[in-house]
C-alpha cells in the first residue's frame, strides 16, 4: 500500500491535471462559439448564392454544365472518386476522430482506387501510419476554418475534377447539431443534382432580368462559390463537433479527476489518522513506562 506522502504527491498531480482539463474545456467552449458567429455572419451571402442558382435554373430548362451529373465517357464503366475527409488537428477528443476515420476507410474498401484528401494533421498522422495512400500536396489545417481556406480547398479539387481525374468527389465531415450527438456525414460534392439546388422546378420564369452572356455561363461562374461555401459550411460543422467532443472528453476527464481525488483523499485521511493514533499510543505507552519505572524507583528507595 502507498504510503502517506506518495498519495499526497498523487493527489497533487491529479489536481494539476484537473487544472489542465477544465482550462481545455474553457477554451474549448470559446473556440466553438467562435466558430459560430463566424460561419453565421457568412450564411447571407451563401443563401443568396443559392437562391440566385435556383432563379437561374428557371431560365435553363436543361444543361450539360460539367458541374452536374453526365454519363460516362464511352469505354469507361467504373467513376474514378475522390474523397474529402476532415479530421482534427489535435487529439483529445474521444471518438471524432476515428468515426469519420472508419466511414473513409469503409468507402475505400468498396472503392479501392480512391484518391484520398486529408483535412486535418491527426488523419494525415492515421494515414501515414497505416500506409493508406493520400494525395501529399493536399496539406490543410483543421484549425480556424476561414472561407479563404475552403475557397483554396475548393480550387485543388476542382483542379483534379477539371483534368478528369475524378468524376465524383465526396466530403466526409462531421455534422454539428446543437444540444444532439454529433453525426459523420458523407455528402456529394461533384457531380451536383439539379434537384440538390433547385427542389421546385415547376415555377415560370421571372421577366425582366438578363444574363450576360446566358445563363449557362453565369452558372458556371456561380458554382464555384456555392462548393466554396459548402465546404466551408462543413469544415466549421466538423470544427465545432471537435471542440464539444473534447469539451465533452474533457467534462468526463474532470469528473473522473474528481472521484479519484476524492478516493485518495479518503486513503490519505486513513493514513493519517492511523498514524496519528499509532503516535498517540507510542506517547501513552511511553507515559505508562516512565511512570512505572518512576514508581518501580521510589518503591525501591523506600526500601532501602
Amino acid at each position: 500500500m502507498a504510503s502517506a506522502g506518495e498519495i499526497k504527491i498523487r493527489i497533487g498531480s491529479i489536481r494539476q491535471t484537473k487544472k489542465v482539463t477544465d482550462a481545455m474545456y474553457m477554451i474549448s467552449s470559446v473556440k466553438m462559439r467562435r466558430a459560430r458567429r463566424e460561419v453565421a455572419s457568412t450564411e447571407p451571402y451563401f443563401s443568396a448564392l443559392k437562391e440566385q442558382i435556383r432563379e437561374l435554373f428557371q431560365y435553363i430548362p436543361d444543361t450539360d454544365n460539367r458541374y452536374f451529373r453526365a454519363p460516362l465517357p464511352q469505354g469507361r464503366r467504373n467513376r474514378r472518386r475522390g474523397i474529402l475527409l476532415v479530421t482534427s488537428d489535435k487529439g483529445l477528443a474521444g471518438s471524432y476522430n476515428q468515426t469519420t476515420i472508419r466511414e473513409a476507410e469503409a468507402y475505400m474498401h468498396r472503392n479501392p482506387e480512391t484518391m484520398l484528401f486529408v483535412v486535418g494533421e491527426r488523419g494525415r498522422q492515421y494515414c501515414q501510419n497505416k500506409k493508406i495512400p493520400i494525395v501529399e500536396e493536399f496539406h490543410y489545417s483543421a484549425a480556424f476554418p476561414t472561407v479563404w481556406e475552403a475557397r483554396k480547398i475548393c480550387t485543388d479539387l476542382l483542379e483534379y475534377y477539371d483534368a478528369g481525374q475524378l468524376d465524383e468527389i465526396d466530403i466526409i465531415y462531421t455534422e454539428y447539431q446543437n444540444g444532439k450527438p454529433a453525426q459523420c456525414q458523407r455528402n456529394c460534392l461533384l457531380p451536383l443534382e439539379r434537384s440538390q439546388l433547385c427542389p421546385t422546378l415547376d415555377e415560370p420564369p421571372q421577366t425582366g432580368k438578363e444574363f450576360f452572356p446566358d445563363p449557362d455561363t453565369v452558372l458556371e461562374g456561380i458554382i464555384p462559390s456555392y462548393l466554396t461555401g459548402f465546404i466551408y459550411s462543413c469544415l466549421v460543422d466538423s470544427y465545432c463537433s471537435e471542440q464539444e467532443a473534447r469539451m465533452t472528453a474533457m467534462s468526463s476527464a474532470g469528473k473522473n479527476a474528481e472521484e479519484i481525488l476524492k478516493k485518495l483523499q479518503m486513503q490519505y485521511n486513513s493514513l493519517r489518522q492511523a498514524a496519528i493514533t499509532r503516535e498517540m499510543v507510542e506517547i501513552t505507552s511511553g507515559a505508562k513506562a516512565l511512570k512505572r519505572k518512576r514508581e518501580k524507583n521510589q518503591s525501591g528507595g523506600q526500601t532501602f
